[in-house]
């Protein structure tokens, strides 16, 4: 009998605020422990919670983002459980009636285009940490409190790629919108998934399993690799699937077992009583839509259709937003689009990879950029001394023309220095002389380099090709 898979995700994501969702501590990461604490996030009693509005700002800009309806009326729940990083032991978070309902998520996979639909997207407190050493465990509750939203699909998944592509699209609209960091090291962005598998062609769905706390989007595809064909082969061999939490193995590369799967009745769901509905106008709501960004599938096709980008280069600039921005900047600098898509994709990229810095932190501008390509096209300077005065511009900043003009890096185009240089290259290659004439077209390529490293890179390519055809003679 084939089988395939059901998955559903449910994404836990923290959102951008300078404070916690309901008190005044500040909301970010790294501090010692148990510093950014006080009476409301601890839960001690008759600390009363407050509502963090600009929480409720950004989850509504990702329902907007994501197509979802906003609700109009929302309300607070108390989620009851008892574990070591909920101070309350119970949870302020929404049921029945969210922030945000229904939505999708554009994804492509394979080249065809499809939408992952949503359920609903909601907002709550995020717990504490558990922190576990060689004889004790402590926790940490500096992340207790943290304006936490959880993005829930439908059951709609149904392979391990498909839960990958997803992830991938997700994080970049959330980013777009400043919504989040999504910085998966940092705990900012982590998923529970929902996996069962039914035969094909059945309708209902099979019994499901939770593996709980992903925080890697490669971890999510080889756990759900793993989850999918240990259902399948379970039931092949007579077995029954259990619904249970299960914890994801990445060492061994398998789920195991942890505890009986809770149902939405066990965690005794009833009404916030320290907390009043949110309502949302309409002019609240239209002042929130007008400053969305675009979104990164539509600035793809935005970058094919005005600049003549191909796909590629469309898609590697409008993943990230800042390196998109950056891009513009530079056209709207004068900096020609595929001479500017190059640039950055290639030398910017690379070397914020390497220095491991982040845009914002990089010295070059987009009209520092665009005036080194303006360079190039007027062939003041060839290719190799333009990324010379790159390296120049990313480690001090400056204006590219002084800096050529610093150090003597002009283009030189004079005939006659030329051909002095090309009969250099040709008396001290008389291998790479004799196999061009022999028909190795390749051999003046060699050729032309020697030229430039005796002119110390500031020949003119193209003349210096020119001069060595006219002195061989070809």
């Amino acid at each position: 009998m084939n089988y395939e898979a059901v998955i559903g995700l449910e994404t836990h994501v923290q959102l951008k605020t300078r404070t916690k969702i309901f008190c005044g501590c500040r909301n970010e990461f790294g501090a010692p422990p148990n510093s950014l604490v006080c009476p409301v996030c601890l839960g001690y009693p008759g600390a009363m919670p407050t509502l963090n509005r600009e929480a409720v700002r950004l989850t509504v800009l990702a329902g907007m983002m994501l197509d979802c309806r906003i609700n109009p009326r929302s309300q607070w729940d108390r989620k009851n459980y008892f574990y070591p990083d909920m101070p309350k032991n119970y949870q302020i978070s929404q049921y029945d009636q969210p922030l945000c309902l229904g939505g999708q998520v554009p994804i492509t996979l394979d080249g065809a285009p499809r939408a992952v639909p949503l359920t609903r997207i909601h907002l709550e407190e995020d717990v504490g940490k558990n922190n576990h050493f060689e004889t004790s465990s402590g926790v940490d509750f500096n992340r207790a409190g943290a304006p936490l939203m959880e993005i829930v699909t439908e059951p709609a998944l149904r392979s391990a790629d498909e839960a990958f592509a997803y992830l991938l699209a997700l994080k970049e609209i959330l980013e777009y919108g400043g919504i989040s960091e999504c910085n998966l090291e940092q705990g900012q962005m982590r998923c529970d998934i929902n996996c069962s598998v039914r035969p094909v062609g059945q309708t209902h769905l099979g019994v499901k399993t939770e593996i709980k706390n992903m925080n890697t989007f490669k971890g999510v595809h080889r756990a759900l690799s793993y989850e999918i064909q240990r259902q399948i082969e379970t039931l092949r061999a007579g077995g029954v699937i259990v619904q249970e939490t299960r914890r994801w193995d990445d060492d061994a590369g398998v789920t195991l077992s942890m505890r009986s799967k809770e149902s939405a009745h066990d965690y005794r769901y009833f009404p916030e009583p320290d907390l009043l509905p949110v309502e949302l106008d309409e002019a609240t709501l239209a002042a929130w839509r007008a400053g969305l960004p675009e979104l990164p599938r539509a600035r793809r096709e935005r970058f094919q259709r005005d600049f003549s980008l191909p796909e590629y280069d469309a898609g590697v600039l409008s993943a990230d937003r800042a390196v998109g921005d950056f891009f513009e900047a530079t056209v709207r600098a004068g900096g020609a689009p595929k001479s500017a898509s190059n640039w950055v994709m290639t030398e910017l990229l690379r070397l914020l990879s390497e220095k491991e810095i982040t845009l914002p932190q990089c010295r070059v501008t987009p009209e520092a950029l665009a005036g080194l390509i303006s360079l190039v096209d007027r062939k003041i300077i060839n290719q190799p001394t333009a990324k010379d005065v790159f390296a120049v511009l990313f480690e001090a900043g400056g204006v590219p023309e002084q800096i050529v003009r610093e150090k003597g890096w002009a283009q030189v185009s004079d005939a006659g220095a030329v051909d002095e240089w090309a009969a250099q290259a040709i008396d001290a290659n008389p291998r790479s002389v004799a196999d061009f004439r022999a028909g190795k077209a390749a051999a003046l390529q060699h050729l032309v380099g020697q030229v430039m490293r005796f002119s110390k890179g500031k020949a003119n390519p193209q003349l210096a090709a020119a001069a060595l055809r006219a002195k061989l003679g070809a």
